[in-house]
């Protein structure tokens, strides 16, 4: 993770972190807010957020809810509660670091992330994968010559993960852009789809894992 975007509205603190990721042979750009950051990945994409909570025009939270990408992300916020925390990720961010903290902690935390990206990567195979359709107006599936057939929501969720294969995707992300409702702590409604829709795959003779669980963060789509 060398290519670094801070969003922090602090000129000061800013700067100096700055300056201090630079000495580390790290790559920064800079926002002052939420609006300034979801523009600047339109045109350039970093490997890693920091991302501050509490700031004006577009707040750490919002940036999280609105963000398009699944790039991650580290909170650095002087907040410290744990209702800021959960709800941090809950939106989709990895982890969370109280200010003030030193950059010394930064790295490491950055290196731990990186491994555990490295982790979940899917292994490369060689042998080509079936290819998949889609049939939206019978929200039906097609895997080289099976055929799953899906309620609508069921067919959304699944394509929304194969759009973004190799990506972990949240579940708050899930929830916002499939079910079109915020992700709620003790709501299984998301849940009950994802293992409806692993039934019915595997029903039809393909892996239940096409649609695999990473662990405390969310789903990842894996090609049969």
């Amino acid at each position: 993770m060398n290519k670094i975007l801070l969003v922090e509205d602090d000129n000061g603190f800013r700067e100096l972190l700055t300056e201090a990721l630079s000495r580390e042979g790290l790559s920064v750009s800079v926002a002052a807010d939420g609006f300034e950051a979801l523009a600047l990945m339109e045109h350039d994409t970093p490997e890693l957020i920091l991302l501050d909570l509490m700031m004006p025009g577009m707040d750490g939270f919002s940036m999280l809810m609105k963000r398009k990408n699944q790039l991650p992300v580290i909170v650095i916020s002087a907040l410290d509660s744990e209702e800021e925390r959960i709800r941090g990720y809950q939106l989709g961010a990895d982890d969370f670091l109280t200010k003030p903290f030193s950059v010394k902690e930064l790295m490491v935390r950055m290196q731990a992330l990186a491994r555990r990206i490295n982790r979940q990567a899917p292994p490369v195979s060689n042998e080509t994968a079936p290819e998949i359709q889609f049939d939206d107006t019978r929200y039906m599936i097609g895997v080289g010559d099976r055929q799953v057939m899906l309620t609508q929501t069921e067919f959304k969720l699944f394509r929304y993960l194969f759009e973004r294969k190799g990506q972990v995707v949240t579940k708050a992300e899930l929830q916002r852009s499939v079910l079109h409702k915020e992700f709620g702590r003790f709501d299984r409604n998301l849940d009950m789809h994802i293992s409806n829709t692993r039934r019915k795959l595997a029903q039809t003779k393909l892996p239940r894992s096409m649609i695999n669980t990473v662990r405390g963060q969310g789903y990842s789509f894996t090609s049969c």
